[in-house]
């Protein structure tokens, strides 16, 4: 009984990584259901959905009422598992001779789901999502369907993403930032525009912070260096080198922190660039506990224990900008 319990815990935790779409997954999953958000990776919903609140907070206008719940919970649906979802999907399906070398147990290559079952889910999860936009558009009068547009407009960025001619991907620098600018820029813009109005100001300050979730798109890049090798992608590790490809996402991680900190001091919210500097400290400790030390084998053990800093930061700022009438 004793010899089967790690193997059991081993099992589940496998299964666990599969259905949030993780790497070091188990594979042998039959129910189509599961397949499916398996494809849609709903481990990647969340920063989505918390550059969402960023923008809420950046608007300076969000009040607690039930209605403002419903319009920020339909908001959320929207940037995680509907545009996320497709985003993923989209990707997947874009990346399956990649994942046969990489991830052989995601769906596709594993052959529990079908190709035109996987489109199928590509253009519902797409329909939906700008269905959804164009919904929250009328739900708030208004007149320029601003939300349908940054729905449209992200659901075009995760195609040149993905799919040839362009395909960003093959390419680290702007793949990687079409990538950072996608969970940060373009969710953080729908959440302001849900309740203020979207301004330059807003979309340059967030397109720079967007730089830091370069070097979180990075992170991803060292799990699939030997499929990227062989199929000619020139992802950071690949163009660079390991160790400094390491340097180089950390950098950008942090840099852009602190320039987005300085700006808060120039708006004189002295106190949140403060709090959003401290954040950058534990970051850099665990930059080097894990990631500069070993890129490879800890990844997944980086984003867990630094990337809740970045996340706090980003909130921190959504503040400082509500607060500052930006």
């Amino acid at each position: 009984m004793t010899n089967q319990e790690p193997k059991t815990v081993e099992n589940q935790t496998g299964k666990t990584r599969q259905l949030l779409g993780m790497k070091g997954a188990a594979s042998g999953e039959t129910n189509i259901w599961k397949i499916r958000l398996q494809l849609m990776k709903p481990i990647t919903w969340i920063p989505l959905i918390w550059a969402v609140v960023c923008g809420y907070a950046s608007s300076g206008n969000y009040s607690w009422n039930l209605e403002n719940v419903l319009m920020s919970a339909a908001c959320m649906l929207l940037a995680g598992p509907l545009m996320a979802g497709y985003t993923q999907t989209l990707n997947d399906f874009y990346d399956r001779e990649i994942d046969a070398i990489n991830e052989p147990y995601r769906p596709i290559p594993s052959g529990v789901i079908s190709i035109s079952q996987v489109v199928t889910q590509i253009i519902v999860l797409l329909l939906l999502g700008v269905s959804l936009s164009y919904i929250l558009d009328l739900w708030t009068g208004h007149e320029f369907p601003i939300i349908t547009m940054l729905c449209l407009g992200g659901a075009f960025l995760a195609y040149i993403y993905s799919a040839p001619p362009l395909k960003l991907k093959q390419n680290g620098w702007l793949g990687n930032y079409a990538l950072g600018s996608s969970y940060i820029a373009l969710p953080w813009w729908t959440g302001h525009a849900l309740f203020g109005e979207l301004n330059l100001t807003i979309i340059i300050l967030t397109l720079f912070y967007s730089f830091a979730g370069l070097g979180i798109a990075v992170v991803n890049d060292f799990k699939s260096v030997e499929g990227d090798k062989k199929l000619g992608l020139k992802s950071l590790p690949v163009m660079f080198g390991i160790g400094t490809a390491a340097w180089i996402c950390v950098l950008m991680i942090d840099i852009f922190q602190v320039g987005v900190a300085a700006y808060l001091i120039s708006v004189k919210e002295n106190l949140y660039a403060v709090i959003l500097l401290l954040m950058v400290i534990p970051q850099i400790t665990f930059q080097d506990m894990y990631f500069l030390r070993n890129p490879l084998e800890n990844d997944v053990k980086y984003q867990a224990s630094a990337q809740p800093f970045l996340v706090l930061g980003m909130l921190i700022t959504g503040l400082a900008l509500g607060h500052a009438g930006v």
